[in-house]
């Protein structure tokens, strides 16, 4: 098995009071998908996934071996059994060997299974030969909670979680009981599945301490400054002042400025912005909230002065967000 130190491995110790700020602030979290596969195919086969932007990828190999070869390089190989979640997406293959040519899984004709799970198969070979893998693309939303995911590993292997997490294991068996056999009904149970083990994934991260994650999870694990930022977080729509963040955090205002610049490398007033807007846009396109409610959760005086800062900080009207919706997307 080639070594996956660069997925959920050595994440170290939970960071206290982070972890707990953190845990705290996820109970919102959605990871939904929207598009899966269940692909059977004989070697030699190479496919690309990852052309939908600012989807999670989460892939299951129900018989190997499968090798990934990852958006920034680098290959891995995945036996019976593994999963991997891809929090980011981003373009990467998965082979029945290393340095094969790969196509568009898009390409690839589909049957229908159920709504949302399509069947990828192809004839030929022995049965017992075929790589087996049950794919799902997905909606990643973790609300306030945002610069968590470009803060993640490129890939998270589930292997690495299982000597912590034993009960992980019974998911991963049922998965592959489902992915090989057809009985009623596997499908959809196949991508219930798909969508707990990744949230699993996500969660068993946070709780080994968000791994080596530097810059927005280092001001949360600070003592004093993640007080601020969860405070921010618990109550966006407050008209906070300078001097109320410097006392939550027991400094100084230009103490308190300086460290939060330092730390999150904008200032408090951006930052609040920032998660302002972001909440603005999931609220008004996924949960269809009107622009004017939005600005008032915010905090906002007039709908005008809402429209003003969204347009500022995002580049497109609120209005525009209905018509466009999953398109806006704010670093």
């Amino acid at each position: 098995m080639i070594d996956r130190s660069s997925g959920t491995a050595g994440l170290g110790d939970p960071a206290g009071g982070a972890l707990d700020l953190v845990s705290d602030m996820l109970m919102g979290m959605r990871l939904v998908g929207i598009d899966y596969r269940r692909i059977e195919l004989a070697p030699p086969f190479g496919l690309r996934f990852g052309q939908e932007e600012g989807r999670a990828q989460f892939h299951f190999i129900a018989r190997g071996p499968v090798f990934l070869r990852r958006p920034a390089g680098g290959l891995d190989a995945m036996q019976t059994g593994d999963a991997v979640l891809l929090p980011r997406g981003g373009l990467h293959d998965l082979l029945s060997a290393p340095d094969l040519p790969c196509r568009d899984v898009r390409s690839c004709a589909v049957q229908p299974i159920c709504d949302s799970v399509g069947d990828i198969t192809a004839p030929e070979g022995c049965p017992s030969t075929r790589a087996l893998i049950f794919s799902g693309s997905m909606e990643f939303d973790l609300g306030s909670m945002s610069p968590l995911v470009s803060l993640m590993p490129e890939q998270m292997f589930v292997g690495t979680l299982l000597a912590r997490y034993p009960e992980i294991l019974p998911m991963l068996e049922a998965m592959e009981r489902e992915t090989r056999g057809d009985r009623a009904g596997f499908a959809g149970i196949l991508a219930r599945l798909a969508d707990v083990v990744s949230a699993f994934i996500v969660r068993a991260w946070v709780e080994c301490g968000c791994g080596d994650a530097n810059g927005w999870v280092a001001a949360l694990r600070d003592p004093r400054l993640g007080r601020v930022i969860a405070a921010l977080h618990r109550d966006p729509g407050r008209d906070w002042t300078v001097a109320e963040l410097a006392a939550q955090m027991g400094a100084s205002r230009s103490v308190f400025a300086e460290r939060f610049l330092a730390v999150t490398g904008m200032t408090p007033v951006r930052y609040l912005t920032d998660l302002r807007m972001r909440l603005a846009a999931q609220w008004i396109s996924r949960d269809r909230v009107p622009i004017d409610i939005a600005a008032h959760r915010l905090g906002y005086g007039s709908q005008a002065a809402f429209s003003r800062a969204f347009k500022r900080i995002t580049g497109h009207a609120p209005g525009a967000m209905r018509a466009a919706r999953g398109e806006t997307k704010l670093g």
